[in-house]
C-alpha cells in the first residue's frame, strides 16, 4: 500500500498595515463612541485635505492586524458603538484592510453574543475612501477589502464643493450603506445636516489632534483663535 502525499493549505502570512494613528473614543466620525484607525499613505492627494501628514506611504508606523484587533476588542469592552477606518487612503492597502475588517467582524460577533462585553449592542463599521463606488467595484482587491464594511463614504474630497451633510467633507461624497445594519443605523443620517461642532480636539503630549470633518474655513478660524490666545501652531497637517 502506497502512501499518498498529504496536501496542506498554505498558512496565510500576516499582512502588516501602515498606520498613521488610532484613537478611542472618536465622536465625530459616525454615530456614538468609536475606535478610529487612520491608515497611512494616499496616492489620491486631494487638494485642501486636512490630513496631508497621512499621504506619505513611508510615514506612520507598521502595525500588525493582531495589534489593531487588540485595540478593537478593548474598545468593545469599553462601550464602543463602532469602528471607523479612514486615512490616508485605506484602499491603498487592500489586503491589510480586508484582514483588519474580517478580524474585526469576528471580534464583533463574539462581543455582541449573549454574555459578551457588547451583548445586545449594535456595532457598525464605517469606512472612508476617496475612490468612487465604481472604482471600488471594478477592482477585485478593493472590492474584497470593503466586504465587511457596513457603510462606505466614497469620493474625492473637493475643496470647492463644501457641504453641511454630516460626516462628509464635500458635496460630491456619497454615504453608502452596504448591510442591513448599515441601512438601519445610517438611514436617518443620509440627508442629515451636521449641527454643532464637527471637530473633536484631543491634546497630546506635544501636539493637538483634530478628529472629524471640518466646515469650510473652520481650520483657518481655529488658527486665528489660537493666535489671539498666544498659541501658534507649527506644521499644521493641512498646510503644504
Amino acid at each position: 500500500m502506497e502512501n499518498a502525499p498529504m496536501s496542506r493549505e498554505p498558512v496565510p502570512v500576516p499582512v502588516p498595515l501602515r498606520v498613521s494613528q488610532t484613537h478611542f473614543p472618536v465622536e465625530t466620525l459616525g454615530p456614538g463612541r468609536r475606535l478610529g484607525i487612520w491608515l497611512q499613505g494616499c496616492g489620491l492627494a486631494c487638494a485642501g485635505c486636512m490630513s496631508r501628514h497621512t499621504w506619505d506611504p513611508r510615514g506612520g508606523t507598521s502595525r500588525t492586524v493582531a495589534s489593531l484587533l487588540d485595540l478593537w476588542r478593548a474598545a468593545l469592552a469599553d462601550g464602543a458603538d463602532g469602528l471607523t477606518v479612514s486615512g490616508g487612503e485605506p484602499l491603498d492597502q487592500p489586503a491589510g484592510l480586508a484582514a483588519l475588517l474580517a478580524g474585526a467582524a469576528e471580534a464583533r460577533a463574539e462581543a455582541v453574543a449573549p454574555g459578551g462585553p457588547a451583548s445586545g449592542r449594535e456595532v457598525d463599521f464605517l469606512l472612508y475612501t476617496g475612490y468612487e463606488e465604481e472604482e471600488v467595484e471594478r477592482d477585485a482587491a478593493r472590492s474584497a477589502a470593503v466586504h465587511h464594511a457596513d457603510v462606505v463614504v466614497t469620493g474625492r474630497f473637493r475643496v470647492a464643493e463644501p457641504t453641511e451633510m454630516v460626516w462628509r467633507g464635500s458635496a460630491n461624497q456619497r454615504m453608502l450603506p452596504r448591510t442591513a445594519l448599515g441601512r438601519a443605523r445610517y438611514q436617518a443620517h443620509l440627508a442629515r445636516t451636521a449641527s454643532g461642532t464637527r471637530l473633536q480636539v484631543v491634546e497630546g503630549e506635544d501636539d493637538v489632534r483634530l478628529y472629524g470633518v471640518p466646515r469650510r474655513g473652520e481650520l483657518a478660524a481655529l488658527e486665528r483663535r489660537l493666535r489671539r490666545a498666544g498659541i501658534r501652531l507649527t506644521g499644521p497637517s493641512w498646510r503644504p
